[in-house]
């Protein structure tokens, strides 16, 4: 009996032992998927919860940006502007082509891609991609300044894969099974489209963004996909490939105008997309292309009420300061915004909430662009404001109130949209806001004016003001 009993026990240990490793194995299971699971949604959650700022090469260089200049604009960043919030540097257009030339050069392009059929950095004018490290140099030497890093691609896959039908990395597929050889963007002919629903063409699409995140890319802008045309299936099969590298990669959609009636789902599946067709160093212009700062202030206050943490309406870069060597538009030269100008610009993207893109050459940055670009008073609004609207909106004039964060007041931007100097003269509740008085602070003057019942301003032409209006 006694020996029965050990023996029951002992298989009853046994047994508590065995399950007892099970739970745990389950447990660990469970935690790892939690973890992993976790770890996207927290990533998607803190991707750009205020509107990104940084610098693009494209303005100033167009597609013949170099490795030494793009790390001369980083080392400028991180040393003059880092500490006030600005923190991408993106390559844009032009990386994978081996004979650079100024502007676009789309007709005799020659392309270095991998053995997958995915664009890698040519190796003439980015030195460090050679034998087959990609952008990961460049990433880490941006990353030990403190800064992110960011690449310019087109939608689609490259034409010169689909030709040699090259693998599609990880999977059976092949490039041709992926691409829709009936779409191809119609300003640039490098690529092919990809079929929606396609799994060769989400497979593809998978590949390089798995590449990217192994070079340390922290910022994606994909081109000719939020307008003319507009790709929502490919906006949604590039966000997926997105989500699975598990790193944070802010998307940014291009060009624009993207479509209105497409809010919501820009808002689900990209952190920024452009409002508008490129804006150069022009106040206005009756054309597609270019835009100019004029035209943005009806296309802002439309697309105002979708602004919040993780979903930027773009107004996109800021073409100021020095557009050289070789500007993306027309010939190389010093910006052609006045100051009054490039002030409005700035206002307007600040209390719009646009992300802040520099496109000037940072390294040739003047005093009063450097002064302009580290107003911290101004930054302040586009990074922690709320509400942001138009209350007044004419040919000649433009108000735009937001909340500051803190909830006490608004700030106030008023736009002299005229040729000729204006005087403007507004109560507080001719722009909707409650109190009789209100202390006023001019943020680009740095200046308290003291308790007011209105705001009254006499502003040059195109010029602007922007005040916090403090309750206390």
């Amino acid at each position: 009996m006694f020996w029965k009993m050990c023996a029951n026990w002992t298989k009853l240990r046994a047994a508590a032992f065995f399950a007892m490793v099970c739970a745990i194995f389950c447990i660990w299971i469970l935690a790892a998927q939690f973890d992993a699971n976790f770890t996207e949604a927290d990533a998607q959650t803190l991707l750009a919860p205020t509107p990104p700022m940084g610098w693009n090469s494209w303005d100033a260089y167009g597609e013949t940006v170099s490795e030494s200049d793009i790390k001369a604009n980083a080392a400028w960043m991180a040393e003059h502007l880092k500490s006030y919030g600005w923190e991408y540097v993106v390559v844009d257009s032009g990386w994978y082509v081996t004979n650079h030339s100024a502007g676009n050069n789309t007709s005799a392009a020659e392309f270095s891609l991998d053995e997958y059929g995915r664009y890698t950095p040519a190796v003439n004018t980015i030195p460090s991609a050679e034998n087959g490290a990609g952008f990961k140099p460049l990433a880490d030497y941006i990353h030990s300044l403190g800064l992110k890093f960011g690449i310019h691609i087109l939608r689609g896959i490259p034409k010169e894969a689909v030709y040699r039908n090259t693998p599609i990395e990880g999977t059976s597929f092949r490039a041709r099974a992926a691409a829709d050889m009936t779409d191809t963007c119609p300003w640039n002919p490098f690529n092919y489209g990809l079929k929606a629903g396609s799994p060769a063409a989400q497979a593809y699409y998978d590949s390089i963004a798995k590449l990217y995140a192994a070079w340390g890319v922290d910022f994606l802008k994909i081109d000719c996909i939020s307008s003319h045309p507009y790709k929502g299936d490919e906006i949604r099969m590039i966000s997926e490939a997105l989500r699975k590298v598990h790193r944070p990669i802010v998307l940014s959609l291009s060009p624009g105008p993207a479509p209105l009636d497409k809010a919501a789902e820009l808002r689900r599946f990209a952190q920024m997309w452009r409002i508008s067709d490129d804006v150069w160093d022009v106040w206005k212009s009756d054309k597609d292309f270019p835009q100019g700062v004029g035209n943005q202030f009806a296309r802002a206050a439309k697309w105002a009420a979708f602004s919040g943490p993780g979903h930027w309406p773009d107004a996109d870069m800021l073409p100021i300061g020095r557009l050289e060597p070789a500007a993306g538009w027309e010939k190389p030269r010093a910006t052609r915004l006045t100051h009054d100008e490039q002030r409005t610009l700035l206002t307007s993207w600040s209390i719009f909430r646009s992300p802040l893109i520099m496109g000037g050459n940072l390294t040739l940055c003047d005093e009063w662009t450097q002064t302009a670009l580290t107003n911290a008073e101004l930054i302040g609004v586009d990074q922690h404001s709320t509400g942001s609207h138009a209350a007044v909106s004419t040919d000649k004039a433009a108000v735009w109130l937001s909340t500051p964060e803190s909830g006490n007041g608004a700030y106030v931007a008023v736009f002299n949209l005229d040729a000729a100097p204006q005087s403007f003269h507004y109560s507080w509740k001719d722009l909707g806001l409650k109190r009789a008085n209100y202390k006023l602070r001019d943020l680009w003057e740095h200046e308290d004016l003291g308790s007011k019942e209105f705001v009254d301003v006499t502003l040059p032409a195109h010029g602007s003001a922007i005040y916090w209006a403090s309750e206390k």
